[in-house]
């Protein structure tokens, strides 16, 4: 499980958000069996997820980011709830590519350059809240930082980073939000731009032994901190036979007994943590609900 952070300035001008997500990837390569580029992709969305996810207000509310755009890697999806605990998928978990200019994974050309950023938040009310914005540049932490500056109004700075081993293990993983709240004055601003051009990279930080709670200082330098909470979080699917029964029931009775007599049965695979389920012809027929 990964330690999860929350700041806030003693001017009240700035929140902070934090996260080791070290072993949250670590989890999701498990799974999917991603390869090196895809496991940063995929990192650094349910590193975000998580951040985003702990700016929730209620107990039972969730978050989804689903960048779709034109990468070899197709759609990547991450889902958090309000604790920061998240799952994720990715359309082609295996994407081969060369190392960029750099000679770093190149997460903008597995992603693409061109697409979508949704994000959908589940506020159990009538209707979910649904935002887009057109991708920045499929590095993931860009594209974050322009959906909270235009959809959400909320001057932000995103840094997140995944360091893989040769042998495709995560060295280390995580990230930061650091977000500006209405009445911050120009010279916190300033101080606070001066601040995020000397951070360090946050797998550079991460390898050197930095926490969450050091990367938050780092980048408000300067500035009183006080650490309003932290928690763990990590990769949770709660996939259940419960819901599969439930989903399986809204197809119709039409479907189920197409499926019934074309396969006998039904497999039934969770695309977040690989779960498979089994229904015999008993059980399928047992969620035909009677019209």
């Amino acid at each position: 499980m990964g330690k999860l952070i929350r700041a806030i300035t003693g001017d009240g001008t700035i929140v902070a958000y934090a996260l080791d997500a070290t072993d949250m990837v670590q989890r999701a390569v498990d799974i999917h069996q991603t390869s090196a580029v895809v496991t940063a992709a995929l990192g650094r969305l349910l590193t975000a997820a998580s951040m985003m996810g702990v700016m929730l207000k209620g107990k039972d509310d969730s978050i989804t980011l689903r960048v779709k755009a034109d990468g070899p890697a197709g759609t990547l999806l991450a889902v958090s709830d309000s604790e920061g605990n998240t799952k994720g998928y990715v359309e082609n978990p295996v994407v081969e590519i060369p190392l960029n200019t750099a000679g770093k994974l190149d997460v903008g050309a597995a992603v693409g350059h061109h697409g979508t950023l949704q994000v959908l938040k589940d506020l159990n009310l009538k209707e979910p809240y649904v935002g887009h914005t057109p991708i920045v540049s499929g590095e993931i932490a860009e594209d974050i930082t322009q959906y909270l500056a235009t959809s959400e109004q909320v001057p932000s700075v995103c840094a997140l980073g995944v360091l893989v081993n040769p042998d495709l293990s995560v060295r280390v993983a995580g990230g930061f939000i650091i977000q500006l709240l209405p009445f911050a004055d120009e010279a916190a601003i300033e101080k606070l731009e001066q601040n995020i051009k000397h951070v360090p990279a946050v797998t550079t930080a991460m390898d050197a032994g930095q926490t969450p709670e050091d990367l938050v200082r780092q980048a408000l330098d300067g500035f009183s901190v006080e650490i309003l909470d932290e928690r763990t979080a990590g990769y949770v699917c709660d996939c259940s036979r419960e819901r599969v029964e439930n989903a399986l029931r809204s197809m119709g009775e039409t479907e189920l007994r197409a499926m019934i007599a074309e396969q006998g049965g039904a497999e039934v695979v969770c695309h977040f943590c690989g779960q498979k389920y089994q229904f015999n012809v008993p059980e399928l027929k047992g969620l035909i609900t009677p019209k």
